[in-house]
């Protein structure tokens, strides 16, 4: 394996890991995995692993759990960016990780979808939202060539509609899950054939 590949070690990042396989589809917590690769890729190219608010260990966790609210151990009593970075909070706040920490990750993951606000909210938050959208096909920045070890290691299914599926899923459970205007309202209002 090469280092673009490999993945931070320790008990934090091996139990979001563990969590994120557990209770998310196979394709989502790959895609989970994709989105920090491609965002420590991006922070190689800028520069900003060298930013005193780069924390890799941080952004694992965030990449690999900003999906949770997709998996099985959402309750739909939020929209999933929001149901996620609670339960992501709840596993570092165990794991020993400080309150400003729990909070930079719950903000990164609860905006990691949100077009022209994650960009301004912080290195963190940043380069998560830019893990994501490099992976949905939405955010250009490297090269085919620096992907293409990564879609190897962790295939991509082909189409959207795995994640557009979850999400539409997810809103589709309760209106808190689906308020007025999230990317769950927007898809779920489509899906049902809105204008």
């Amino acid at each position: 394996m090469n280092d673009t590949l490999a993945l931070p070690a320790g008990p934090l990042a091996e139990a979001s890991l563990r969590l994120a396989r557990e209770s998310e589809s196979a394709a989502i917590a790959d895609h989970s995995v994709r989105s920090f690769l491609f965002a420590r890729l991006l922070a190689g190219q800028d520069g900003s692993v060298r930013d005193a608010a780069y924390d890799e260990d941080l952004l694992f966790t965030a990449c690999v759990l900003h999906d949770l609210g997709l998996g099985s151990l959402a309750t739909a009593e939020a929209r999933f960016e929001v149901e996620g970075a609670d339960l992501a909070a709840s596993v570092l706040t165990e794991h020993g990780v400080a309150a400003a920490e729990v909070d930079r990750v719950w903000e990164a993951i609860a905006l990691h979808s949100s077009l022209g606000i994650a960009d301004r909210r912080g290195l963190l938050t940043s380069l998560t939202h830019k893990g994501v959208f490099v992976d949905a096909g939405r955010f250009t920045g490297l090269d085919a060539a620096v992907l293409e070890p990564v879609y190897a290691a962790y295939p991509r299914p082909d189409g959207e509609r795995w994640i557009e599926d979850a999400i539409v899923e997810h809103a589709a459970r309760s209106a808190a899950a689906a308020p007025p205007y999230s990317l769950g309202a927007e898809l779920l209002r489509q899906r049902r054939g809105g204008a």
